[in-house]
């Protein structure tokens, strides 16, 4: 599974955005060092929705990050719209930074406590521009209006007044006033409501439709993912499992550790078999804990846990390959047949 390779990359005079064997890194206690996304490889096209989804610490959010280079990589490569962000200095990266914005997981905390929503929402305009007051009011008052909020109303009120899902409108605010052509979303919603986090996943939905955006959306919740996403990555342990559209992956899942984040989806009827039942009858149990991303196991870093892991997956990393148009898998024993 945990593989690598480029066999799912697209042309890149096709795509807007191409990530090609990227490596990030972090210093841990002692002389350890964590080996967060180790070789990945990904593509977005214009105006297209790329969900990334994966257990906790798989590294989805430090591939994100990596796009505004919030941290830089070690190494590999981060092209958007034809330029090398990994070869610009911080000063040459700045303007660059305009077009790819970020909204975070938690939205509260996203937004400074004791300033008013205005001056919030304005914030990039005064760095950016335009810089007349009455212009920056106008382009304020539009945001909010775009993503549900009433600026006469939340103009002047500060965050702690708002409830969570508002508060998350206010950073989608934030993060449209400069024009942006790419939208980072880091779990957008996983910490709302479940009713509040269909109104927001609808509102990106409608703001990408106007405002043409392209979306790198993350998330745990395949569930969630499926309704929002135009292609599907797939990451375990810092490394790419498998890509495919949406409905081509969850009818046709190639990759165990998919089938089993497939498998662990609620099903809302008391009648269903429970989460995890019909893969075990299938592949037999999932065993052990997640391994540590300091020493990651050698060849496929899913074999400690994989019900069909072989002496093949201890010795060699298995590379993507292609299952069908547009869906690619890094298995040595995928669970449907591949392109040899």
């Amino acid at each position: 599974m945990a593989g690598s390779g480029k066999a799912h990359l697209r042309p890149a005079d096709e795509t807007l955005i191409q990530i090609e064997d990227l490596v990030v890194e972090f210093r841990a206690a002692g002389k350890n060092t964590v080996k967060a996304v180790s070789g990945i490889s990904l593509d977005v096209k214009a105006g297209e929705t790329l969900g990334l989804v994966g257990e906790s610490g798989c590294g989805k959010s430090t591939v994100a990050r990596s796009l505004i280079q919030l941290p830089p990589p070690k190494s590999g490569s981060v092209v958007v719209n034809g330029v090398e962000l990994t070869d610009l200095s911080e000063q040459e990266l700045r303007p660059h930074r305009t077009q790819l914005q970020m909204i975070f997981q938690d939205p509260i905390s996203s937004l400074n406590p004791r300033r008013r929503v205005a001056e919030i929402v304005a914030e990039p305009l005064r760095v950016w521009g335009p810089h007349d007051e009455n212009e920056q009011v106008e382009i304020v008052d539009r945001m909010l209006h775009a993503v549900g909020l009433d600026p006469e109303v939340a103009r002047d009120k500060r965050p702690h007044e708002f409830s969570g899902g508002q508060c998350q409108r206010i950073s989608i605010a934030r993060s449209l006033v400069l024009g942006p052509q790419v939208l980072i979303c880091d779990e957008p919603v996983s910490a709302l409501d479940v009713s509040v986090q269909a109104q927001i996943l609808n509102l990106l939905r409608d703001l990408k439709a106007e405002y043409g955006l392209t979306l790198v959306f993350i998330a745990h919740d395949l569930a969630v993912v499926k309704n929002v996403s135009d292609v599907v990555a797939v990451m375990y342990l810092g490394k790419l499992c498998e890509v495919a559209e949406p409905d081509d992956l969850y009818a046709n899942a190639a990759h165990p550790y998919t089938s089993l984040l497939l498998d662990s989806i609620p099903e809302p009827d008391p009648g269903a078999v429970l989460a995890g039942e019909g893969l075990k009858g299938a592949l037999g149990d999932l065993v052990g804990e997640v391994p540590s991303s300091i020493d990651p196991p050698s060849g496929c870093r899913f074999r400690t846990r994989c019900p069909r892991a072989s002496e093949r997956c201890v010795e060699q990393e298995p590379q993507m390959r292609k299952v069908s148009e547009g869906h690619h898998v890094a298995c040595h024993h995928p669970l449907v047949a591949v392109d040899e």
